[in-house]
Formats: structure tokens, C-alpha cells, sequence
């Protein structure tokens, strides 16, 4: 439906061959309407608008907007020239119908699934509710085991029996080093005979002492 290349000077624009009048320099519609299907887009939107009013509306827009502006006048122009009672709008009734239906059937298809849903769930909430999980029971075996792990081994107890055995040995042989000290140091006392010592005393006296007698001391004294 897009109209138009601007006129090359060949000869005159849609609009103005339509209008059957000479395609002056700077015609607002030669952008726009092409010599070939400009005319009777141009017819369309003359007939609706009128040519008049639809220069003065091109040349209240600014050039960059034009282009779209054309387009939209053709586009209600065909519209009403198609549906005199209706034009454009009964387009865009369609269009709102047509999404209005689209609008049921997804809220029907959003409610099929909904009941299927809530369905499903009635289901599961009527099954019996599943029992949990025995604990695991250790075996007799396990048990042993878990009990003789927590026995001390053999050659742990054997290492601390000879241990504290030779703690005992440790302990018993310092008595017995300061009992064969004592023995030691403290020999037992030797009996001396009596006459043995008083005749050597004699002699040291009789040597040392001459004119001093010696007496013993356990023989009587003269009164």
C-alpha cells in the first residue's frame, strides 16, 4: 500500500495526475505518490480528505514525519472507501474481538489445568500417608564389636602392667640401696675382748706416763 518515489522530473507525481494539473517544483505529494499506484492511493485519500486538506495537514508535520503521516491517510482513506459505515474502526473492532476471544480460550484452557491440578491433589491427599523409615538396628555382631573397641587391647594392658611393675621395682630399690647403705656406713660393732684392751693400755701408760700406775676402770678401789 506504500505510495510513492519522488517524481523524477520525467513527468507528473500521482497526486497531481490524479488532480490532472502540472507537477510544479517542490509538490508536497511528489515524495510521497508515484506515477503508477500513487494515483489511486491518491484518489482514496482525496475523496476522503480532500486534496486541500490533506496538503495543509503534510505541512503542518515535519518532514522526517511525513512518511508515516501518508501512510496512515491512505490507510483510512482505503478503510472508508471499502466500508463507508465503519472505515478503519471496524478494523480495530475486529481486532479487539479477536482478542477478547483469544482471552476466553486461554482462561478456559488455565481453568482445565486448574481443575486437573486440584484433582491430582485430592487424589494424593486421600492415600494413606507413608510410614517413615525404620531405624537401623545394629546386629548383635555390630555390637561386639563396637563393644570390644572399646576395651583396651591386650598389649596396651601388658605395657602398663610392666610399666607399673617397673614403677614398683623403681619405688622397692632405693630402700633397698639406702637399707645396704646403712649397712654400708654402719658396719656392726666388732666385740673387743676387755684384758686385750686394758694390757695395751698399760703398756701407753708405762711407756708415755713412767711413774703413773694404770688401773682399769672396773677394778675396786682401795678405801
Amino acid at each position: 500500500m506504500m505510495i510513492g518515489s519522488a517524481n523524477n522530473g520525467s513527468g507528473p507525481c500521482g497526486a497531481c495526475k490524479f488532480l490532472r494539473r502540472k507537477c510544479v517544483k517542490g509538490c508536497i505529494f511528489a515524495p510521497y505518490f508515484d506515477p503508477d499506484q500513487g494515483t489511486a492511493h491518491f484518489a482514496a485519500v482525496h475523496k476522503v480528505f480532500g486534496a486541500s486538506n490533506a496538503s495543509k495537514l503534510l505541512l503542518r508535520i515535519p518532514a522526517h514525519k511525513r512518511v508515516d503521516a501518508v501512510v496512515t491517510l491512505c490507510y483510512e482513506a482505503l478503510a472508508r472507501v471499502r466500508d463507508p459505515v465503519y472505515g478503519c474502526v471496524g478494523h480495530i473492532f475486529a481486532l479487539q474481538q479477536q482478542r477478547h476471544i483469544l482471552t476466553l480460550v486461554e482462561v478456559v484452557n488455565l481453568q482445565a489445568e486448574l481443575a486437573c491440578i486440584e484433582a491430582h491433589l485430592s487424589t494424593l491427599q486421600h492415600l494413606p500417608l507413608t510410614q517413615p523409615p525404620p531405624e537401623c538396628v545394629r546386629s548383635p555382631s555390630q555390637t561386639s564389636l563396637n563393644s570390644c573397641s572399646e576395651v583396651p587391647s591386650f598389649s596396651k594392658l601388658a605395657s602398663d602392667s610392666n610399666m607399673s611393675t617397673h614403677f614398683d621395682q623403681l619405688q622397692v630399690q632405693p630402700q633397698q640401696t639406702s637399707a645396704e647403705l646403712t649397712a654400708f656406713y654402719n658396719p656392726p660393732e666388732q666385740e673387743v675382748d676387755n684384758e686385750d684392751l686394758h694390757e695395751l693400755a698399760r703398756e701407753f701408760v708405762s711407756r708415755c706416763l713412767p711413774g703413773v700406775r694404770y688401773k682399769p676402770p672396773n677394778s675396786p678401789q682401795n678405801l
